[in-house]
């Protein structure tokens, strides 16, 4: 088995005395600590935009901002290796788990990479480290009456010889009635099942249906936790509508004891001799990942002991990204489990879960290839058009769809004719007419005032939004000063103004290159890679994301004589025969 890990290069923590809140109106105390936790997918195919809608880029603009607002961030996740969709996988192809994890968990890397998606440390569940925090906890549970052991009843296929992991069980959901409910939760309704639950239930390898046996297993006694878990959760007032009423309706229905292992032979082991045939099971051992990668990061770095900041600090705030599906394992089961660790270990202080992208009026379905599959996109796409439209469209409230033409149209109309346009008619007009070099500031009129003071306000409105993750507001607002810069240059016509007043022009172009300046860093946790060539553009070096967020740092960045680099455009106008042509593959072509 191969060990990945990614930490990303070129991130540097600004200090509390750089670019904090000075010409805002708004702020927090210097420096926030902020821990991010994010979703661990399945290592067992491709990722597609799914995914990346349901956690994986809120969490990264999430991150972003806040490392340009100066405050220690740890973004952390890492493939699920231990989950049954790696084995049916591997049952499928014939080859080992191991096999499969190693193919696909490089993939992701790969994949993050390209997308920028920032993580701190990527790592998967197949160390020795995870194994050592999972048992800690699992042990450290038992000794204090949280875990116990009973027997359960347990889905056995005869046909197959074998007992089968909850997820080789489907059939009929007893709440919804979808057809397709897997034996550990339903897709359709978000309920947590068990396999004897469902109606017709039948095993996915053979087709026949399961007996039940009984087997001695582990159990997390999560009805002791009922009680403080509703105190706990009366204090979450800023949870999503979503989470929270997702979370009070799970725990008013009163916490069943939940089975934490099974006769598996891929996964963690139990701590324990005698169990050699038993494996701790997914759901439980997944979400500890969030702690054995923080203590894996601070171990990469050097400082064993600084994962603590992180995780003890009071002060430090922690935030979950994950899909509507994985609610209750973030909002109540893996509380109950650091309430029951204790250690000093934070509560989530968020869970921003997002609600399900469709693809063209349809649900996403890797089994009919019903998908854009991400390492497919960016080999015939760039990043940043993708981030926007997923963005602008996030699913923060309700279900969001993704559709080609949507992407065609708001590529060509948004980001080519208003954003893009804005930033290279600007650029080329001055690096032609005032020899590459930023031309002087003039007197300014109230038309000035009100375009610079639109900057200045709309730092504030993107920074507030991105606080309280509403990243469709964030970015619409971000737009809505791109939209005012436009208005404000046709009014001005610096193209005009040049041939009898070029002072005038100059002033003009002066102003219009301290928005984009303030224009590439509203933006710069959405469109990294735009942002970063607008900051070489403007003569600047280094990494975009030092900069600070401040109007008064960036606006007085730009300075007349100072050099401009030659620009190009940022983006790249569509065919509309992308839309036939990318349509006409769903449902096709091989993963």
């Amino acid at each position: 088995m191969l060990f990945y890990f990614l930490i990303l290069e070129g991130y540097q923590f600004v200090s509390s005395k750089e670019g904090k809140d000075a010409g805002c109106s708004w702020g927090h105390r210097l420096s926030d600590r902020i821990f991010i936790g994010v979703a661990w997918p399945y290592a067992n195919g491709p990722l597609h935009l799914g995914h990346v809608a349901g956690c994986y880029l809120a969490a990264d603009v999430f991150a972003r901002y806040h490392r340009m607002r100066g405050n220690e961030v740890l973004m952390v996740s890492g493939s699920d290796t231990h989950g049954t969709p790696i084995t049916i996988r591997a049952d499928q192809e014939g080859i080992t788990p191991a096999e499969v994890v190693e193919r696909y968990h490089a993939e992701f890397l790969e994949s993050w990479r390209r997308l920028g998606i920032s993580f701190d440390l990527f790592t998967h569940t197949n160390t020795q480290n995870h194994q050592q925090v999972v048992h800690e906890i699992f042990l450290s549970l038992l000794e204090k009456g949280y875990i116990y052991t009973d027997n359960m009843l347990l889905a056995y296929c005869p046909g197959c010889d074998r007992f089968l992991p909850d997820r080789y069980v489907e059939g009929v959901c007893p709440f919804c009635a979808f057809n397709r409910a897997r034996g550990d939760q339903c897709d359709q309704c978000g309920h947590t099942l068990d396999p004897q639950e469902l109606h017709e239930a039948y095993c996915i390898l053979c087709g026949g249906p399961p007996e039940f046996r009984e087997s001695e297993h582990f159990f997390l006694k999560l009805s002791a936790f009922e009680q403080p878990l509703l105190e706990w959760i009366r204090e979450q007032p800023h949870w999503r509508s979503n989470v929270s009423n997702q979370t009070r309706s799970f725990l008013e229905g009163g916490l069943k004891d939940r089975a934490i292992t099974r006769d598996l032979s891929w996964g963690v082991p139990i701590p324990l001799e005698g169990y050699e045939g038993k494996r701790i099971y997914v759901w439980f051992e997944a979400v500890i990942g969030y702690l054995s990668a923080a203590v894996e990061w601070a171990a990469n770095s050097g400082e064993e002991g600084r994962w603590e900041d992180f995780w003890k600090d009071p002060d430090t705030r922690s935030y979950y990204f994950i899909g509507k599906d994985n609610i209750p394992f973030h909002s109540i089961i893996w509380p109950a489990m650091i309430m029951g660790y204790g250690h000093d270990l934070n509560l989530p202080y968020d869970v921003p879960a997002n609600e399900f992208l469709s693809l063209e009026n349809r649900k996403f379905s890797t089994s009919q290839n019903w998908a854009v599959w991400v390492p497919d996109y960016l080999n015939s796409y760039d990043p940043d058009p993708l981030r926007y439209l997923l963005s602008i469209n996030m699913p923060e409230s309700g279900d969001a769809d993704f559709s080609w033409a949507e992407f065609v149209r708001r590529n060509n109309e948004e980001l080519v004719a208003t954003y893009g346009n804005l930033v290279n008619r600007v650029l080329s007009f001055t690096y032609r007419n005032f020899e590459g070099q930023v031309p002087p500031a003039g007197e300014m009129d109230e038309v000035d005032r009100q375009v610079l003071e639109s900057a200045r306000s709309t730092l504030d409105e993107v920074g507030r939004s991105l606080e309280i993750t509403r990243f469709k507001a964030a970015i619409g607002q971000a737009f809505g000063l791109a939209q005012d810069a436009n208005r404000y240059l046709d009014a001005k016509a610096p193209w005009r103004a040049i041939r009898e007043d070029k002072a005038d022009a100059a002033n003009t172009l002066n102003v219009s290159i301290r928005v984009i300046n303030c224009l590439k860093v509203a933006l710069a946790p959405f469109l990294p890679f735009s942002s970063q060539k607008i900051h070489e553009y403007l003569g600047f070096d280094g990494p975009v994301e030092q900069e600070a967020w401040d109007f008064e740092v960036l606006a007085g960045a730009i300075k007349g004589g100072s050099p401009l680099r030659q620009p190009s455009p940022l983006y790249t106008k569509l065919d509309p025969e992308v839309i036939e042509q990318e349509t006409a593959r769903l449902g096709h072509a091989e993963t």
